[in-house]
């Protein structure tokens, strides 16, 4: 029997995820002590189930893996058979090196708590770094949307569209959307200066005269973006800009940074809640079917051929 349980940071993608399976999310309660600890109830009867735990680790991110933690844990306890968290966007990932003496590698302290409460295995989309799959000491399924968000911007693109990858890290999402969509692509050479700043520095590729289309894993402050368009207008590319990210976290200043880009729409997922965009020109395609594909793959053993990878 395959059960799903929602927490509480996307419950519409796993209600989704629910119809697509032709199930019902499983009852349970989330609650919070007035001390601040979040106290766990699963209602529904789930002994022998194969358990799906949606809940993307997104802000406020402690509180959300905590949370998967204790809805894990009241499975295991429950007598699930195999539980799946089903992590749309994995937060902490970002942080799988340490870049100074004393610093912890926060993506292997999150794959080792939920190792502790016996999840069996993760499905994550679009995964900011492949060293992921070596810190899980438990099977890890990373999905793609990039297939999924390339067939939305297709018929909006023009001929003389260019796929601009905005840092290095985003080389070779952008080379999987440029042959997805017959468009060439160039790159922006970016230096980090602190969590929320960045400088771009130069475009690699021919942009003069061509109408970008920037692609990312994630947008959090937007600072990446905004950098990298002011690159790409100054080399010759024309407005408006396209943005296309499977993550879309829009923290800080965020909207109101790229509500000042000349743009023609930004295409994200809802791996996290959309944000009440206001007049930015938003597209938000659903993961509930390619989620729902995934789970079914898996679950017949078959493997997830096209649906796997790497953002």
């Amino acid at each position: 029997m395959l059960s799903i349980l929602a927490g509480e940071a996307n419950r519409p993608l796993a209600a989704a995820l629910a119809v697509q399976l032709e199930t019902d999310l499983a009852e349970r309660t989330i609650e919070r002590f007035p001390d601040g600890e979040i106290h766990v109830a699963v209602k529904s009867g789930i002994r022998g189930h194969d358990v799906h735990i949606v809940q993307p680790l997104c802000p406020p991110v402690d509180a959300h893996l905590v949370e998967t933690m204790m809805l894990a844990d009241a499975s295991h306890r429950a007598g699930a058979a195999h539980i799946t968290a089903v992590l749309p966007y994995y937060g902490y990932a970002r942080q799988d090196r340490r870049s100074a003496p004393g610093e912890p590698v926060g993506a292997r302290v999150v794959a080792d708590l939920l190792a502790a409460v016996h999840v069996d295995s993760v499905l994550v989309v679009d995964p900011h770094t492949r060293a992921l799959e070596a810190m899980l000491s438990v099977p890890l399924e990373p999905i793609s949307a990039i297939p999924l968000l390339a067939a939305t911007l297709r018929p909006e693109l023009p001929d003389d569209a260019v796929v601009v990858a905005p840092d290095l890290g985003a080389v070779k999402r952008a080379e999987r959307f440029a042959g997805l969509l017959d468009l060439p692509m160039a790159f922006v050479r970016k230096t980090r200066l602190s969590g929320d700043t960045v400088r771009a520095e130069g475009v690699v590729g021919d942009v003069a005269g061509r109408v970008p289309v920037i692609v990312d894993d994630m947008i959090t402050t937007g600072g990446t973006i905004v950098s990298a368009t002011q690159v790409l207008l100054d080399a010759g590319a024309r407005a408006p800009v396209t943005v296309a990210a499977t993550h879309g976290l829009l923290v800080g200043d965020a909207l109101e940074a790229l509500g000042q880009l000349p743009l023609q729409r930004i295409h994200l997922t809802d791996s996290v809640p959309p944000p009440d965009s206001g007049a930015l020109p938003l597209v938000t395609t659903s993961l509930g079917e390619l989620l729902a594909d995934a789970i079914r793959r898996l679950r017949r053993g078959t493997g997830l051929g096209q649906l796997g990878g790497y953002g």
